[in-house]
């Protein structure tokens, strides 16, 4: 008997997805740091070698956040902030990080599957197209969205809190949202979340169409194969959505406390500050420890749901099998009692 694919039901990948998605941010956790800090750095002039917050503010402001530190590159960041905080630094803002990665991918896989299974049975076809796949994709990631973002909110704010200040747990800091933008801070970027949708579109749509096209006719590959299309899928989706990517972080980012600051509205907004400050190419800053970020959590959670989704499969046909073997032992000792009667 073949181990089926289908054989799982839409929690079982979700279950698989969330955890394979929350061992390979683990592991590489101090890159979403440093990458979230570079992406919230703005030359104030091409020439001028200073840094502002992404959210601007006035000179006073400028003077008394002036303790922050300024990176030039990834291995930059993580010297100055180990040297500054120490290793735990480089974990700032984890249990939130985690908590925003397992409930974003268990709600994307759980939508996904359904989704994607609902097109399948209504069209009658096996292989849906790119075009198809990508659009699926980003339905699924669309409804992930609106019930996950308020922790990648929290978690945004908790990695650019300046070290100069208290750093604030996962529940304070989303009490410090609420306090200054109301309920409906915790939403903030969720237009530009919305149009992200097409990064893991692009990214599991491009899996599912590579996997088809290198590996045609196989239904489960091996760790080393889906590690190698995780990370190229993933890298194809930050390539064409990091100015996406830069844009929310700057809205979900909190400004230094000022009394005349400027608060971006739009994604749009703030991709015409830094495009005014830096050029086109600001729009890609952190695009190295993005990437590097991209290749190996993709290819980590690739590699570990697939493995999942088989242990599940296994356990499953394990947990049937039992149950049969009940229900003839059960059956055969009716057949005995009735024979006695």
């Amino acid at each position: 008997m073949s181990l089926s694919k289908e054989s799982l039901p839409s929690w079982g990948y979700a279950v698989a997805g969330a955890t394979g998605a929350v061992l390979a941010n683990a592991a590489v956790y101090p890159l979403d740091i440093v990458k979230t800090k570079l992406q919230v750095q703005v030359k104030r002039q091409p020439t001028d070698e200073k840094t502002e917050p992404l959210n601007p503010v006035s000179n006073t402001e400028s003077q008394n956040s002036s303790d922050e530190e300024i990176y030039s590159s990834t291995l930059d960041a993580i010297t100055k902030i180990a040297a500054k905080s120490g290793v735990k630094g480089l974990y700032t803002g984890m249990a939130g990080a985690l908590l925003g990665v397992a409930s974003t991918n268990f709600a994307y896989f759980y939508w996904y599957t359904l989704v994607r299974t609902f097109y399948l049975k209504r069209s009658g076809t096996a292989h849906p197209s790119t075009a198809i796949e990508l659009s699926l994709g980003a339905v699924a990631g669309a409804l992930a969205q609106l019930f996950t973002i308020p922790v990648a909110v929290i978690t945004t704010r908790q990695q650019t809190r300046p070290s100069y200040e208290e750093q604030l747990g996962l529940l304070a800091t989303g009490r410090e949202v609420v306090s200054e933008d109301g309920m409906s801070g915790l939403w903030r970027g969720l237009k530009a979340s919305l149009v992200l949708v097409v990064n893991p579109a692009i990214t599991y749509g491009c899996y599912q169409r590579l996997k088809e096209v290198m590996f045609k006719g196989r239904d489960r590959l091996s760790p080393g194969e889906a590690f190698l299309l995780g990370a190229m899928s993933k890298s194809l989706a930050t390539l064409a959505t990091q100015p996406l990517i830069v844009a929310k972080v700057g809205l979900q980012s909190r400004p230094p406390p000022a009394a005349n600051r400027k608060r971006f509205r739009s994604f749009g907004e703030v991709m015409k500050f830094i495009i005014e400050k830096e050029g086109p190419m600001g729009l890609f800053k952190g695009i190295g420890p993005q990437l590097m970020k991209g290749l190996i959590v993709q290819g980590l959670l690739m590699m570990t749901k697939e493995r999942m989704e088989l242990m599940f499969i296994l356990l499953f046909r394990w947990i049937k099998k039992l149950h049969a073997e009940r229900l003839a032992k059960n059956a055969g000792a009716l057949v005995v009692r009735v024979g006695k009667v």
